[in-house]
C-alpha cells in the first residue's frame, strides 16, 4: 500500500506532459523522479521538450530511455518504488510489467473523447475530419490502446480559428484542470473510475511525414482542414511543381471564381494565390519550399496559371 506521501513517478517527453508536470508543481507536489526519452530518440517525435532542466532544478533523478518496457528499463522503475505513475504526453505504450508496479496505477490522459479516437494522432485526425468538437481524457492505463477505466472527461470545441498546436494548447490547459482536481483522490486510492463503451469506440491509425501529400481533387473545406491539422509542430501538408516539394503552412477556403482543373494556382481579387481544388479554391498564405525558409505565399505568383502535380491520396 501507498504511504501518507506517495511516490509519484512522472513519464513524459512531448510539451503537453512539460506543462502538466509544472501545474503539478507550482501546486506543491515534487515527483520522486521524470522519465523520458533518449535525446536521439526525441527529437524525432512531434512536439519533443526537454526535462532536464525541471531534473536538475527538482534533484530528482531524470531518466531517459528508447524503450520502458526492456527488462532493465522495468527493473529500473521497480527499483523507484512509485506508489503512482502520471503518463503524460508520452507516445508509446507501458507493458504489463510497468503497469503492474505502482499500487495506485497507472494514469494517462488521450486527447479526444474516448472511446472514439483511439490510437495515434487525435486530435489531427479530429480536425482531418471535420469535427466540430473534441476532447481529452483521464484514464486509468491498461495493456489495451486507449482502453482503460475513464477518470473524466472535458468537452473541446474546434474552431475555425484553431489548428493542431492551437487545439493541443486547449487539450493541455483541460489535462491540467482533471489532473489537479482528481489528483487527492488518486493520492488516496479513490479517484472514479467507468469502464468505457467498447461499441462507441474508433480507432485511428499511425500517421507518417509522408502522408502529408495534398490531394487537390478534394474540396477546399476539406483541404483546409488538411493544412490546419498538419501544420506546425507536425511535418505538414505538401504538394509537389516541377519536381520540388512544396509545404503549406497556413491556408483557408478561398474566394477565386475558376472553373481550373485541381492543382491549377490562380489569383484572387484581392491579387492572393489560391489553387483550384475538387470543388472551390485554397487560399495559400505561409508556404515553404523543401530547403528553403517559410514565407508568404506570394512568393508562388509567378506560377499562376501552373499545375501543382495532382495524385489522389488513398
Amino acid at each position: 500500500m501507498a504511504g501518507a506521501h506517495p511516490r509519484i513517478l512522472f513519464v513524459g517527453t512531448v510539451l503537453e506532459g512539460r506543462r502538466c508536470l509544472e501545474a503539478l508543481i507550482e501546486a506543491g507536489e515534487r515527483p520522486s523522479a521524470i522519465v523520458t526519452l533518449d535525446p536521439a530518440l526525441a527529437r524525432l517525435t512531434s512536439g519533443w521538450v526537454p526535462f532536464d532542466d525541471i531534473a536538475a532544478s527538482l534533484g530528482v533523478p531524470l531518466v531517459a530511455v528508447r524503450d520502458l518496457n526492456t527488462e532493465e528499463n522495468v527493473e529500473l522503475v521497480a527499483a523507484l518504488h512509485p506508489d503512482l505513475i502520471l503518463v503524460i504526453g508520452w507516445t508509446r505504450l507501458l507493458g504489463r510489467a510497468v503497469l503492474r508496479l505502482p499500487p495506485l496505477g497507472s494514469v494517462g490522459f488521450h486527447a479526444s473523447l474516448l472511446p472514439r479516437y483511439r490510437g495515434r494522432a487525435p486530435v489531427n485526425w479530429a480536425i482531418i475530419n471535420g469535427e466540430r468538437e473534441t476532447g481529452n481524457t483521464m484514464f486509468f492505463l491498461d495493456e489495451g490502446v486507449d482502453t482503460g477505466d475513464i477518470i473524466d472527461q472535458r468537452r473541446i470545441p474546434i474552431e475555425d480559428g484553431d489548428d493542431c498546436a492551437t487545439l493541443y494548447e486547449k487539450v493541455a490547459a483541460a489535462g491540467i484542470e482533471m489532473l489537479l482536481v482528481h489528483l487527492p483522490a488518486l493520492k488516496a486510492g479513490r479517484a472514479p473510475r467507468s469502464p468505457q463503451d467498447e461499441f462507441a469506440a474508433t480507432v485511428m491509425p499511425r500517421r507518417r511525414p509522408q502522408d502529408g501529400r495534398i490531394d487537390w481533387g478534394q474540396d477546399a473545406r476539406s483541404l483546409f482542414n488538411w493544412v490546419r491539422a498538419l501544420t506546425h509542430p507536425y511535418p505538414g501538408a505538401f504538394t509537389h511543381h516541377g519536381g520540388r516539394r512544396l509545404f503549406v503552412w497556413r491556408a483557408m477556403p478561398g474566394d477565386a471564381a475558376t472553373d481550373a482543373l485541381p492543382g491549377r494556382l490562380v489569383e484572387g481579387a484581392d491579387g492572393s494565390v489560391q489553387v483550384a481544388t475538387g470543388s472551390g479554391t485554397l487560399r495559400l498564405a505561409s508556404v515553404q519550399w523543401d530547403g528553403e525558409v517559410e514565407a508568404d505565399a506570394r512568393i508562388l505568383r509567378q506560377l499562376v496559371g501552373l499545375t501543382f502535380e495532382h495524385e489522389e491520396v488513398r
